[in-house]
């Protein structure tokens, strides 16, 4: 069995663990990323980052990466399929993103590589030991010792199961499908290129629903259908190519032309939240700490997110500059964000009508985010732009995003690319520890503050520049 020594491992290749693994090779991390299969899917899967996600990715320049390989730019998202714009919140990504899945894996992989690390596919993890001083990994032909262990293998995640972890939530009853479809000709009526989540998604009868989202390639489109009242036996089983075939049939009757279906998935539509997010030295981050079905495309964007979060505060516990408990905020924090999402989900799911007063309360429900202050809320909520971080500062800048500030020829985001804090400062001041970069600014968002100190992940950590608590 071949052994190797690390000091963070990473089981899952997905994009929570690419994240990680890139934001912990960028700090100087001796990281290895395991994954169990042998190579990439390729498979399409999820199809968006939101506005928050692109500056997470903007932060560390690897937004260019991933708009290269985008097929749309979408105005608006959705709450419960009902288009929410993001008008009112202070970005320079006011849209989301249209990208498969497998090429957000590619940009971040391909950056992964550039600094030095091998993704080593093929090992699954078979299990792991730990003690006071680090974890034993085993993997297909593998051992690895670490200093820890991050879980970031999905929603089966054989990390939390090993830990016991209860994964508590809720328990639905229906179920959807994603599939990859390649019509023969454009179905009637179907959009071309996507540009907005209006009309993508329809309903005709109680509880189901069924749409369509061009891919970019000719004739290809993600269909989406499923049934809130009803779930087969068996969800894991290959959905059958017949099944698929009759959902374009009842959405476009039988004049529509089926060439191939690529891939096809069924999912659940269960909540559920890992009841911790670190044992000892072993965490979990994306799928692995919580589920939910994918209502207003949140999925993804809170697993890279999550490794946002995590990977400056374990590179800063490796060496040895975080103040005690600093390396818990992260489940403190990330469980949070994720239990609002799972909150906001379920309220999307009983906005799907299966009743008349619930087809009632959708219609008024859709008035009310004409309201500006209702759909600011509502965008707030799917894109992640309304994350604030609790602090023990009380001004309304503690623990928000920065605004990606106009600098010179730049932007703030520039200043973010090698994963350090930040001192804006309106007049000259020193570097108050080395991994702080300091930048003199004319003006700030809050014009009542005169610097700010702003974490690696563009959270504002202080709002008179201290590094108390935040660096050791």
């Amino acid at each position: 069995m071949r052994e190797l020594i690390a000091e963070v491992v990473v089981a899952g290749a997905g994009p929570t663990g690419l994240m990680l693994a890139n934001e912990l090779a960028l700090a100087g991390v001796d990281v290895v990323v395991l994954e169990r299969l042998p190579v990439r899917t390729g498979l399409s899967k999820a199809l968006n980052l939101q506005p928050r996600t692109a500056e997470v990715l903007d932060l560390r320049g690897l937004l260019g990466r991933a708009e290269e390989r985008s097929f749309a730019t979408v105005a608006d998202g959705h709450f419960a399929v009902i288009p929410v714009g993001y008008t009112g919140w202070d970005t320079r990504h006011p849209y989301q993103v249209g990208i498969p899945q497998a090429q957000v894996e590619a940009a971040l992989e391909e950056r992964l590589a550039e600094q030095g690390v091998e993704v080593l596919r093929g090992h699954e993890l078979t299990g792991f030991e730990q003690d006071a001083a680090g974890v034993t990994v085993t993997a297909r032909g593998l051992r690895v010792r670490a200093a820890y262990l991050v879980g970031c293998d999905g929603g089966r995640s054989a990390v939390r199961k090993a830990l016991n972890l209860p994964f508590e939530g809720i328990e639905g009853r229906g179920h959807g499908v994603s599939a990859d479809v390649l019509f023969r000709t454009t179905p009637p009526g179907a959009p071309t290129r996507w540009r907005s989540m209006g009309n993508m998604v329809t309903s005709h009868s109680p509880g189901k629903f069924i749409g369509l989202i061009p891919l970019g390639e000719p004739n290809l489109y993600r269909l989406s259908y499923g049934d809130r009242l009803s779930r087969p036996a068996d969800l894991r089983a290959e959905v059958p190519e017949a099944e698929v075939r009759a959902a374009v049939r009842e959405r476009f009757g039988d004049e529509v032309e089926v060439e191939e279906i690529r891939w096809a998935s069924r999912y659940s539509d269960d909540s559920r939240l890992a009841a911790k997010y670190r044992v000892g030295r072993v965490l979990l981050a994306g799928d692995a700490a919580h589920v939910h079905f994918p209502a207003g495309g949140q999925g993804l964007n809170l697993g890279v997110q999550d490794a946002m979060n995590l990977g400056w505060k374990l590179a800063a516990e490796l060496r040895g500059r975080a103040p005690a408990g600093l390396l818990d905020t992260y489940e403190e924090e990330r469980r949070a964000v994720a239990n609002r999402v799972l909150q906001n989900v379920a309220a999307q799911n009983a906005l799907i009508p299966v009743t008349p007063d619930q087809l009632a309360l959708r219609a008024l429900f859709r008035d009310l985010t004409a309201i500006p202050e209702v759909e600011r809320h509502l965008s707030g909520l799917v894109s992640g732009l309304d994350i604030r971080y609790a602090t023990d500062e009380t001004h309304p800048a503690a623990g928000a995003r920065l605004p990606d500030l106009l600098l010179g020829e730049g932007f703030a985001s520039d200043l973010f690319h090698k994963g350090k804090f930040v001192l804006l400062t309106k007049t000259p001041a020193p570097a108050p520890h080395p991994e702080v970069v300091v930048a003199e600014v004319p003006d700030l968002p809050w014009p009542d503050l005169t610097e700010v100190l702003v974490r690696p992940d563009g959270y504002v950590a202080s709002t008179t520049g201290s590094t108390d608590g935040w660096l050791a």
